[in-house]
């Protein structure tokens, strides 16, 4: 099983980090075929091979991601998207 760990600073407020974030789970979802939900200002996303959570922290965002072994040679790809949605929506 291969893991990604990521922080992410950013200084949007609580509303548009949620919105950004939904936004990575869209994306998430398209690539990957994750399903996503909402638990507080956690964001869970998962599917066979694939378990995750974006936590929204107070000027922080924090990724953490599981990958089975179908999903652990792609995971510079999984990090990749992740770290682009990130760039372009946490400016």
């Amino acid at each position: 099983m291969s893991s990604i760990h990521l922080h992410h600073a950013h200084s949007l407020s609580p509303e548009q980090a949620r919105s950004a974030l939904s936004d990575l789970a869209d994306s998430l979802a398209r690539k990957l075929g994750v399903e996503s939900r909402w638990d507080g200002d956690n964001l869970h996303f998962q599917r066979s091979g694939v378990d995750g959570t974006i936590k929204l922290l107070p000027g922080e965002v924090e990724i953490a991601a599981k990958l089975g072994m179908f999903f652990a040679p792609m995971k510079g790809m999984v990090e990749q998207e992740i770290r682009r949605v990130l760039d372009e929506k946490f400016r």
